[in-house]
């Protein structure tokens, strides 16, 4: 199929749709048990679904505005620091790790938002299909440019990490196994936007746009099956009655 297929407005705009449904079905969380995990996530998600909003614009547009592009750079490459931030709050049982490691990433996303801001652009790359690969903002490993590594690397460490840790918990459960797949369904998904992402702001933007639409449906899919306790409780207590 063309380049063009691949790069159409359709994509980006599947995975906003899909992004700010995760997003708000999260911060609804949040705002009934006001967890940190939550709050971390909520602001990833959001991330995620304003920088495939943006996609969404600029492809439809045919053209990328330099102001909308360098936000766009920024939201993109920080959203895994930050849900790789809510696993870690969910998982550590010190909340100061999850707190050190909120200061690393909004320190990191003052100095990132700085210095695309006020880095000189690569006009030339300001054209749909290839902008999402960041080659704006100059060589790979530039700055500010090298500054998604310092979010995606830890982030996909974390999310990785917790997502093989929760399925090691939940599958000596049966009842709640369940959970077990839908914290894979969110780890696969979230790794798909690291290694897909990673791609691009190394060259290779092929596939970039329908790899998010598969991850935000693998997201939202796994956080629909796995965040709610209430049907491993009464597989419990039914198989408890069963035996009385």
């Amino acid at each position: 199929m063309s380049e063009e297929f691949w790069s159409h407005w359709a994509w980006p705009l599947a995975t906003a749709v899909l992004a700010f449904l995760y997003t708000g079905l999260v911060f609804r969380q949040w705002l009934k048990r006001r967890q940190p995990q939550q709050a971390a996530w909520t602001i990833g998600l959001l991330f995620y679904a304003l920088a495939a909003a943006m996609e969404t614009w600029s492809e439809y547009q045919g053209h990328w505005d330099p102001l909308v592009y360098r936000l766009y750079i920024v939201l993109a490459a920080s959203l895994v620091g930050f849900l790789g931030l809510g696993t870690l709050y969910l998982m550590s049982r010190r909340r100061k790790w999850g707190d050190r490691y909120l200061v690393f990433n909004l320190v990191c996303l003052a100095i990132f938002l700085y210095g695309a801001l006020t880095v000189t652009l690569d006009t030339s790359k300001l054209v749909p299909g290839i902008t999402v690969g960041g080659q704006a903002l100059g060589s790979s490993l530039s700055f500010p440019r090298a500054m998604s590594l310092v979010f995606n690397i830890p982030g996909s460490i974390l999310l990785l990490g917790g997502a093989v840790l929760s399925a090691y918990r939940f599958a000596r459960k049966r009842e709640y196994k369940y959970r077990m797949w839908g914290n894979m369904m969110i780890a696969a998904g979230t790794l798909i936007i690291a290694f897909a992402g990673s791609r691009a702001r190394l060259g290779n933007t092929a596939g970039l746009y329908p790899a998010e639409m598969v991850a935000s449906a693998l997201m939202l899919a796994g956080f629909l099956t796995a965040s709610t306790l209430d049907k491993g409780a009464r597989s419990i207590r039914d198989r408890i009655a069963s035996r009385e």
